[in-house]
């Protein structure tokens, strides 16, 4: 199983070289349609975190297919899967709010799917091949994530939502908001690197299993592990009951950076290549005469 890995990772590094061997007619004709395959990290945003800190580097990777509508402005469907995780006992040693002492902590296997608008500083030239060798772009869309925290216990596993650590029963799927910044490096007419740093405004609480400021009556809770999860304090040494264990003033939200090999497909919309000769010519000869 790992040396497959290897070789479809070592497939995809060297793609790019390899596609250098395409004859002229490989690119007589425009591509407006790309797709991209990538890997990076992703970092969650919530109650475990503190003020300024980052929380932990996870992976993720990412899948995607994108279309030029007009030059400069394209569209792109993604599915990512990515990792989430928070702890407690990170927390820095002079911190104020108590983490430490709430001794919470998960970690999430979650999966996304979006469906963005992409505009780029720097419109395509005529023919897919005469873009920009180097082309930013802002993006920001619409999706749906699943999470699915979970926390470890007495050396096992356990999925939080059917617990019902605080007397709350939630949804693992949310809306998302992606908004971001990315860069494309053209490696050669049919590939591109590609850089995308976005953050996902989310409508949960709950990517961490965390969210009310007080504490639940544990009686109120419907079983002893429910109890046994919801207030971690007692496993703290010393002891203690002070502390809050949420924050439901705002939601929880990740950020998501990749880098994707992104190739373009000979696929287009328009099929008449007798038409896309003609518009090409017509194109040239207008741009002769604005030259001279």
């Amino acid at each position: 199983m790992k040396r497959n890995i290897v070789y479809v990772v070592a497939l995809i590094l060297f793609m790019p070289f390899l596609s250098q061997a395409q004859d002229f007619r490989s690119v007589r004709w425009n591509r407006d349609l790309m797709v991209n395959l990538g890997i990076g990290t992703s970092t969650y945003f919530g109650e475990i975190t503190g003020s300024g800190d980052m929380g932990k580097l996870n992976p993720s990777v990412i899948l995607g297919a994108e279309y030029y509508f007009t030059k400069r402005f394209s569209a792109r469907g993604q599915f990512a899967w990515f990792r989430t995780s928070g702890d407690d006992a990170d927390a820095p040693g002079n911190e104020e709010d108590g983490r430490r002492v709430r001794n919470l902590s998960f970690a999430s296997s979650n999966f996304e799917f979006s469906a963005i608008g992409i505009i780029n500083l720097v419109p395509q030239g005529f023919r897919f091949e005469d873009r920009p060798g180097v082309n930013l772009h802002a993006f920001a869309g619409v999706g749906v994530m699943r999470f699915n925290p979970t926390t470890e216990y007495l050396g096992k596993r356990y999925v939080l939502q059917p617990i019902e650590t605080e007397g709350v029963s939630y949804s693992r799927v949310t809306p998302v908001i992606p908004v971001g910044l990315g860069a494309r490096i053209k490696l050669n007419p049919f590939y591109n690197l590609l850089i995308e740093g976005g953050y996902r405004f989310t409508f949960t609480d709950y990517m961490d299993d965390v969210s009310i400021r007080r504490y639940p009556d544990p009686a109120s809770l419907k079983s002893d592990l429910a109890r046994a999860l919801s207030d971690r304090r007692a496993e703290y040494a010393p002891p203690t009951t002070s502390g809050r264990r949420g924050n439901p003033d705002a939601n929880d939200g990740y950020f998501l950076l990749n880098v994707s090999l992104q190739y373009y497909i000979p696929w287009e919309v328009n099929k008449n290549p007798q038409k896309k000769l003609y518009n090409r010519d017509k194109y040239l000869r207008k741009k002769c005469k604005l030259r001279n």
